[in-house]
């Protein structure tokens, strides 16, 4: 029904507390039955709600005000005004509230289910509350406390354990679809993905999340191209995946080139666990010495080929996200990667 949208602003208030009621009980053959105002009711929250069917915040931009109930007014004989209904905001998973003017962060919502975002004014005393010896007929009521009124940021962080960098055209997509059941749209010409797509991988009995992001141009961070708008949805991830297309001229020089665009986007970005894999090996005679440049080039790495035409090389391609996913503290050192997999078996097998 909606777009993808990955932020907007909306307005949120909780409810004022009701007023407390003044009020004397008035009973036949019972004289000055005093004072018995009751309570006024709570103001109801601002609840976020995080569901992890929703993908997008286009439903925030459809609608962009929330208010709760306000608490309705004590009675007489002691009765407790109603609590205002709460106002429930569904959100996606990997969502974050951000302060609407300063752009600070107020609450990531990554990991819980539920959270209440402002609560409502509490109810205002009745006047039962005020008697004492000398002060037997209260005439007066505390009021309810006001709700609390905001203009927040709203914005969508994707949740992956793996995510994808390269160029536009690189090979992307194709191996999302791959790998996962994801249908993203694959063409000879660039910028076919327009906006995040997700995909899970299922490796014996473990699922891992992949996601693929517009392609990145050199010149990303200035403002050129698509990709650097969607970098956000990657910051989570445990581990990055480089893809280069061995066919591209700039082969040699690509992950410098991606490495420097995520850099100038978050050096912490740019410092992820990361997994070199070259595509399209299927494309010119010259791809396997392109192969073992880029493998030299980058000796401390994990370098790995990738053809959509040969099913074998997806082996260790599984193996090194899998092992990207893993929290930090369980891999180890860096040199505990190339342990894990063979790297060129699958493709020595092949040539």
């Amino acid at each position: 029904m909606f777009g993808f949208s990955d932020e907007t602003y909306i307005d949120v208030s909780s409810g004022n507390g009701g007023a407390g009621c003044v009020s004397f009980h008035r009973e036949k053959f019972v004289p000055k039955g005093g004072p018995d105002g009751g309570d006024g009711g709570k103001g109801g929250d601002v609840v976020f709600v995080v569901k992890d069917n929703l993908r997008t915040l286009g439903h925030l931009k459809a609608t962009r005000t929330y208010k709760a109930e306000n608490g309705q007014g004590g009675q007489g004989d002691r009765c407790f005004g109603r609590n205002g209904r709460d106002v429930e905001i569904p959100v996606p998973p990997g969502t974050v509230l951000r302060d609407a003017e300063s752009g600070e962060i107020i609450k990531d919502l990554t990991g819980l289910d539920r959270y209440v975002f402002l609560k409502g004014g509490r109810g205002g005393l009745g006047n039962w509350h005020f008697r004492t010896a000398v002060r037997q007929a209260p005439k007066f009521a505390q009021p309810g406390e006001k709700g609390v009124s905001m203009r927040i940021g709203v914005e969508l962080q994707i949740i992956a354990d793996i995510g994808f960098v390269g160029f536009p055209n690189a090979g992307k997509s194709s191996l999302l679809n791959m790998l996962t059941n994801a249908r993203s749209k694959v063409a000879g010409y660039p910028f076919t993905t327009k906006i995040p797509q997700l995909g899970v991988m299922r490796y014996d009995d473990r699922d891992i999340v992949l996601a693929d992001i517009p392609g990145i141009l050199e010149g990303a961070s200035t403002g050129l191209g698509m990709g650097i708008k969607f970098l956000k949805h990657i910051a989570r991830t445990n581990g990055l995946a480089y893809l280069i297309d061995v066919s591209d001229e700039r082969y040699l020089e690509a992950f410098d080139i991606l490495k420097r665009e995520l850099a100038e986007f978050s050096e912490e970005l740019a410092a992820k666990d990361s997994v070199i894999i070259v595509t399209k090996m299927d494309e010119g005679e010259d791809a396997e010495s392109r192969y073992e440049e880029i493998r030299k080039k980058y000796s401390s790495m994990t370098v790995l080929p990738l053809s959509i035409y040969m099913d074998e090389l997806l082996e260790p391609v599984k193996q090194a996200f899998v092992y990207l996913a893993r929290e930090k503290e369980e891999k180890g050192s860096s040199d505990g990667f190339s342990t894990v997999i063979d790297k060129d078996a699958h493709y020595r097998d092949e040539a």
